[in-house]
């Protein structure tokens, strides 16, 4: 592909190496220094000049220091005179700031969008973002991927005669609807209220799930409260085994270790929007890859052809 020209920040650069791969484009070099007074210096070392250049950097903790670093790529490409800047960010962390339920409190998710378009952006190419509204944040086009084909490919490998998807909460729905349907089995959901960022109360589960096998489909597990939370509920319906499925496997304070020893779950699987460290070893954990689907979706973006297209 001629003019087209990706970096990676420090965040995942094995998923960008792969992205390139599928590609068959090199991943140009990133120089990333830090000051005596900690202040970052970013360096895109490859001609940027009227180049479609992408920047692939998901917000993953440490988030502060990769937004910075993103913010400050952008800026470096605008200043390099790049024709179009697009951020592939397969993980958007400040989606969850998404509305004002409190008084007195900011909405991240629209602060950060404001704060891309203004260091350069020109697109977003996102992977799952939290909930919907999260698309009209951003005052440039936003190409808003899911994962749903992926996970759906894995499960088919097994026999779902007597399984149900079953979404945690009724936000989340309708994705589990569009997943039930692909796999052709039923859906069912829990209803959820959040008291805090680690205590969720799951008061009931709408839909038959006794006697049957689940699928748990979520779009990010951090602390795995809710997930936890839904299990139990769903022992108490009498329901069978589960499987655990998730766009953003991000793993916080031991989730993934206490889903490997819990007696009900058989798998977790999850995609590689967000790196891993040790976690990848568990037994029970599948990571799917979504560099093949990013990387037509850049194709697409660089030739002017549909995205959406991709999901039809």
């Amino acid at each position: 592909m001629r003019d087209i020209a990706v970096f990676s920040g420090s965040a995942h650069p094995e998923l960008a190496a792969e992205i390139c791969a599928h590609l068959d484009v090199p991943l140009h070099p990133v120089r990333v220094d830090r000051f005596a007074n900690d202040c970052l210096e970013i360096q895109l070392q490859a001609n940027c000049r009227e180049r479609d250049v992408f920047l692939v950097q998901p917000l993953v903790p440490p988030v502060q220091e990769n937004l910075v670093e993103l913010l400050l790529m952008l800026d470096a490409a605008k200043g390099a005179s790049a024709a179009r800047t697009t951020v592939v960010m397969s993980h958007y962390a400040y989606a969850r700031s998404d509305k004002k339920d409190e008084p007195r409190i900011s909405i991240g998710g629209r602060l950060v969008a404001d704060l891309l378009t203004a260091a350069g952006a020109t697109r977003v190419l996102a992977m799952t973002l939290h909930s919907p509204q999260v698309h009209g944040f951003f005052s440039v086009p936003v190409d808003h991927l899911h994962a749903l084909s992926e996970l759906a490919a894995h499960f088919r490998g097994y026999d779902l005669s007597n399984t149900v998807v079953v979404s945690p909460d009724l936000g989340n729905a309708k994705e589990a609807s569009a997943f039930a349907r692909r796999l052709g089995i039923p859906v069912a959901a829990g209803a959820k209220q959040r008291f805090s960022d680690d205590r969720v109360v799951i008061s009931d589960v709408i839909g038959e799930v006794e006697g049957r096998d689940i699928i748990v489909l979520d779009d990010e597990i951090a602390r795995g409260s809710t997930v936890f939370e839904l299990l139990e509920r769903l022992r108490e319906r009498g329901a069978g085994k589960a499987r655990v499925a998730c766009t953003h496997g991000l793993f916080a304070d031991g989730a993934l270790e206490r889903l490997q020893a819990h007696d009900d779950v058989l798998e977790v699987v999850c995609t590689n929007t967000v790196p891993l460290g040790k976690e990848k070893w568990i037994p029970k954990l599948r990571v799917l890859s979504i560099a093949p689907a990013l990387a037509e979706a850049m194709r697409r973006i660089h030739n002017g052809e549909s995205v959406s297209a991709l999901f039809h």
